[in-house]
């Protein structure tokens, strides 16, 4: 008896996860093969050539940031376990076939609850390949892909497919297809992440109840698609400097879009087949085209936003005016009315287009003549004569004043020329 007190007493230590040591030199996949799950396996500092595969829940954690590289063939890293955790280290070096989806890192169907952190993931086809695994985290990573290919041979940054509950929170992602792809994915996070250098800096498709928030998105053809969605919360963004668009809703609907900052891009928001959505307090400054509107987009509410220096305020197309702002209004730059009464609303209310907006946009060599006295005069022609009235976006409660004071510091931000 006193022999097994003895042991169950040891028990416990006999049990507890043990620490594995790869140096330089040695090989880490035998070490990933012998450890048990739970255990850590620390990678020193160094150069590692190989395809690894982790099949049991560990954590693989480098010290002082080894490279470990795939040797321009398959995934780099692959996981088919769940609760794994990868960090501090570099990984590149993947494959290049966009067939078999290589990547830096895959996490393969059933990788639920994995970790990826403080990793530079460089030179990889696609940085992270997300599949089937849900309540992933991909935190504070550095992925950049292979900036000399053309943007439709590259991969894209972090790919999620038909997953639940990701948080993907503070990565710096460049020179990918999309840096954030997301497909089939819901109640996911994605907050305080740089995108930049891409086509999209993020892609949604068909996913629900997804949080996006307090991220950059610039210097891509497209700061934040958003297709084929409800229930989006995207607040708190920063879209500037992109050649097409800052923020495109596209076929969605019950969601809330505010707060963001919309600056420099070709078009600020593109807005196509878009209902029952709120979209209030952002920053639309210093656009081509402050929103492009269409596809019967209606029954939104959009209120106390600014629209403040864009050359074209409100590009739409519609068979009968849309009305913005019924509760409070919002800023325009461009509004020419008056306040009698102090009241910090425009008594006249405000219509985005008119007949000469018309003119500009099948005839762009006409802005030339804007400042003209002949161009004022049939813009006032159009106002005391209806028949030649267009359908318009009209605010019934225009404020005289902007909501954001700093709107000024967003100028300048449009995405450089021949880029």
């Amino acid at each position: 008896m006193r022999w097994l007190a003895f042991l169950l007493c040891l028990l416990p230590l006999w049990s507890q996860a043990a620490t594995w040591t790869v140096r330089p030199g040695d090989a880490i996949q035998p070490v990933l093969d012998r450890a048990a799950a739970g255990d850590m396996v620390e990678v020193q500092r160094g150069h590692y050539v190989g395809n690894l595969h982790i099949d049991k829940p560990l954590t693989l954690r480098g010290l002082r940031r080894p490279t470990i590289s795939g040797g321009l063939k398959g995934d780099t890293i692959r996981v088919t376990s769940p609760d794994v955790t990868i960090e501090g280290l570099i990984v590149r070096d993947s494959g290049d076939s966009l067939l078999e989806q290589n990547a830096g890192i895959y996490l393969r169907p059933g990788s639920h609850r994995a970790v990826v952190r403080r990793c530079d993931l460089v030179y990889n086809l696609f940085g992270l390949w997300i599949e089937k695994a849900n309540d992933v985290r991909i935190e504070h990573n550095l992925i950049v892909g292979k900036r000399e290919y053309g943007s439709s041979q590259r991969g894209n940054g972090v790919q999620l497919y038909n997953t639940t509950g990701a948080r993907i929170i503070g990565n710096h992602i460049s020179f990918v297809r999309d840096a954030l792809y997301v497909d089939v994915s819901h109640q996911a996070i994605f907050r305080g992440n740089r995108l930049h250098h891409s086509r999209y800096g993020t892609h949604y498709m068909n996913s629900y109840h997804n949080l996006w928030e307090d991220n950059d998105s610039y210097r891509n053809r497209g700061g934040l698609a958003l297709m084929e969605v409800r229930d989006q919360v995207v607040r708190n963004n920063r879209a500037w400097g992109n050649s097409d668009h800052g923020i495109m809703l596209r076929t969605l609907q019950d969601s809330v879009i505010e707060n963001n900052v919309v600056a420099g891009n070709a078009r600020g928001f593109f807005i196509y087949d878009v209902e029952y959505a709120t979209i209030k307090g952002n920053l639309v400054v210093d656009n081509a085209v402050g929103v492009h509107l269409s596809a019967g987009s209606t029954r939104n509410q959009v209120e106390g936003n600014d629209f403040v220096g864009n050359r074209e305020q409100v590009r739409y197309v519609g068979a009968r005016d849309e009305t913005w702002g019924a509760e409070r209004g919002n800023h325009w730059g461009n509004y020419l009315g008056w306040d009698r009464d102090g009241d910090g609303r425009g008594d006249v209310r405000y219509e985005a287009n008119d007949i000469v907006d018309r003119l500009v946009w099948k005839h762009p060599s006409a802005k030339l003549l804007l400042a003209s006295p002949a161009v004022q005069a049939l813009r006032l022609v159009g106002q005391q004569f209806p028949v030649l009235r267009v359908p318009s976006v009209v605010d019934p409660k225009p404020q005289m004043r902007p909501a954001h004071p700093n709107w000024s510091e967003w100028n300048g931000k449009q995405y450089p020329a021949g880029r």
